[in-house]
């Protein structure tokens, strides 16, 4: 609850980053999803766009509309930030651990025996 979820964002739009303010322009004028209009472009960077929320009240720390606040909100933080190579920001309270530690799941898959590749020769 420190608000660092609502500054300092990149927003994914069908299943990728906005990258230029000429896309977000053009999905905010298309989309009747609320959240984009509730966002601004704060900066850029080589990742994308990097955006603020509006209704966030930085002297409060809080959301001035968190009864009403959009899905992506009420789900944050989700794997997704994972899926796309993102994480969470440093001091959040927030934390994801992994069910399988990557050494492991590495371990499972280096033991499993090659498939089988079966060809049809047609002559």
């Amino acid at each position: 609850m420190c608000g660092a979820c609502c500054r300092n964002i990149y927003v994914r739009h069908k299943d990728k980053i906005i990258k230029t303010e000429e896309e977000f322009q053009k999905i905010q004028d298309t989309e009747t999803y609320s959240f984009y209009q509730y966002i601004k472009v704060i900066d850029k960077d080589d990742f994308g766009l990097i955006f603020e929320c509006q209704k966030f009240d930085k002297e409060k720390n809080i959301c001035k509309e968190h009864k009403k606040r959009p899905s992506i909100c009420k789900n944050y933080p989700s794997e997704e930030i994972f899926k796309m190579g993102a994480c969470l920001k440093e001091g959040c309270g927030y934390y994801f651990e992994p069910i399988e530690k990557f050494e492991e799941v590495f371990k499972k898959i280096s033991k499993k025996p090659p498939k089988k590749v079966y060809t049809i020769d047609k002559n």
